[in-house]
């Protein structure tokens, strides 16, 4: 059978759902976060509600997983950077990789497993999936309360496998930079997104030329300053949005021009317009 079914535990620990430990829902990662992952056995699809900011510390299992929150917004980040991710949105995460994650509104994490060897997508980082309405369906159905057993289970997973591998991956993460330069950038930039300074300017309160980070932009990030700054944007309006401010406000807190600029930008990363996200 792909997908096995227990339930998520610390290795060696005394068997309590990692979901059931206690998390402070303010607390941070620190910057060491991923090299002190605990290896926690995952071995079957699950379901777990998730109440606003609740967080899960760093872990990593040795097999594949696919998370998508059920509903709210699910921040997942790992050493290769960072995801916030809807309901119509998933992480394929390969085993082995540490991650964390934290909630956004009320939410509900849903995952399905495969072992380290089955990888439909053939990725071996993680990555943004669309996620169709089929899928978004037998994930429910096989993380519910009545999930199939048997022949009907394998059915559906096998369904799911034939949905993933023409799945495509979507360019909505934001890479973690490493150098220090790009480090202090980003942190300016994350404490307050609207901040509308050009390259040069933030280039001077971090101490490094203009030309000097958009070529660490692109030789590490992989990205153009202009094009990630958009990514921190659209990731930050997640969250606002599933903490219920308004399209008009997010828009004003993102630092976009105007909330029709706002719209356009959210349809094109995400295929639908902000309102009507915080509809669905």
């Amino acid at each position: 059978m792909l997908v096995m079914r227990t339930r998520l535990a610390a290795a060696g620990a005394c068997g309590l759902p990692v979901f059931c430990q206690p998390v402070s829902p303010t607390r941070q990662p620190s910057e060491d976060g991923p090299s002190r992952a605990a290896h926690l056995k995952e071995t079957g699809p699950s379901r777990h509600p998730l109440s606003h900011r609740q967080r899960i510390d760093w872990h990593w299992h040795d097999v594949n997983q696919l998370i998508t929150p059920g509903l709210g917004v699910l921040e997942v980040s790992t050493p290769h950077g960072r995801w916030v991710v809807p309901p119509h949105r998933a992480v394929w995460l390969p085993a082995g990789v540490p991650h964390a994650q934290q909630a956004y509104g009320p939410s509900e994490l849903r995952c399905l497993i495969y072992p380290a060897g089955t990888n439909p997508l053939r990725l071996a980082a993680p990555a943004v999936l669309a996620v169709t309405p089929l899928l978004r369906e037998i994930i429910a159905h096989l993380t519910g309360p009545d999930a199939p057993t048997g022949r009907p289970a394998r059915t559906l997973e096998q369904a799911a496998l034939d949905q993933l591998a023409h799945a495509p991956e979507l360019p909505l993460g934001l890479p973690r930079p490493t150098d220090p330069r790009l480090r202090d950038l980003a942190a300016l930039l994350a404490a307050d997104p609207a901040d509308d300074r050009s390259l040069a300017a933030l280039g001077r309160a971090v101490g490094a030329a203009e030309r000097t980070l958009s070529r660490l932009f692109r030789a590490e990030l992989g990205l153009g300053f202009p094009q990630w700054r958009t990514q921190l944007r659209l990731q930050h309006a997640l969250v606002l949005l599933a903490e219920g401010r308004s399209v008009t406000a997010t828009a004003a807190a993102c630092g976009f021009r105007s909330p029709s600029a706002f719209i356009e930008a959210f349809r094109h990363a995400f295929g639908t317009t902000p309102g009507r996200y915080q509809q669905d």
